[in-house]
Order: structure tokens, then C-alpha cells, then sequence
């Protein structure tokens, strides 16, 4: 039985996946979520839409490393719609990334987006903020 199938049994409805769309991008924010400076995420409402199991308020997540191992569990305690060009300095520092402000999110996640194969100031966001429950 692998690690993250234990902790499925503990919590039975969660999903596991992990940040990003690079091992190393997974590893460094699941650290951030572990030593508690990210505690809200986001991404496109295109990718959400994609997604069969959409989060809710409430849900448990099983969080992955870059190496598919899990470190940790979240719950999900808001969820808010936004555009790219309305996001906040507020949401910015939750994310807990680079230096916490909105310049350093703005550039970083414009970036993601166009990776991701989409991008404009008006792009619609999930934003997800969490709390974590558990370290593994």
C-alpha cells in the first residue's frame, strides 16, 4: 500500500495532487504550505472547468511533493471568483510566494498561465484559501 493510499483511508473523499506544473515548482510550494506561509491558491477557471473533481468548500487535499509523496493535507475554507487583473495584494501574500507581493505574483503566475496555454488580464480565477490540517 503506498503512502498516499494510507492517507486516503484517513481521509477517505480527499484528492492528492500536487502545485505547480514542475517537481520542483510541487516541492517548493508544498513547503511553503508546510511551514504555513501559502494558504490560498489559484487557478484558471478553464483548467477548473476541465477538472471532474472540482473543489469545494470543506474538501480535504492530500498534498504531493514533486516526487508524488505526500507531505501534508489542507481543507478548504473559501472559494472566490476573480479576474487576473483584480487580484489583491491580500491574495498575493496568501499565496505565499517569492516575496509575497503583488508584482512578484502578477509576473509569476502571467507566466504560469501562458505555460499553461492561456493568458490575459482578464482571464478568470478560482481562488482557493485553505487551512493546513495536517503534516505527514
Amino acid at each position: 500500500m503506498s503512502q498516499c493510499e494510507v492517507w486516503k483511508k484517513k481521509y477517505p473523499d480527499a484528492q492528492a495532487w500536487g502545485f505547480g506544473d514542475s517537481p520542483q515548482m510541487a516541492d517548493e510550494l508544498a513547503a511553503l504550505v508546510v511551514k504555513g506561509l501559502k494558504t490560498a491558491s489559484c487557478g484558471s477557471l478553464t483548467s477548473y472547468e476541465a477538472d471532474p473533481l472540482i473543489p469545494r468548500i470543506g474538501s480535504y487535499h492530500i498534498i504531493l511533493n514533486g516526487q508524488g509523496d505526500a507531505v501534508c493535507v489542507i481543507r478548504i475554507i473559501a472559494l472566490r471568483l476573480w479576474r487576473f487583473s483584480q487580484v489583491t495584494q491580500e491574495l498575493a501574500y496568501k499565496e505565499g510566494e517569492g516575496d509575497r507581493s503583488l508584482n512578484y505574483w502578477r509576473r509569476e503566475h502571467e507566466a504560469f498561465f501562458r505555460r499553461e496555454g492561456g493568458f490575459s488580464e482578464t482571464m478568470e480565477l478560482v481562488a482557493e484559501e485553505f487551512e493546513l490540517v495536517e503534516i505527514l
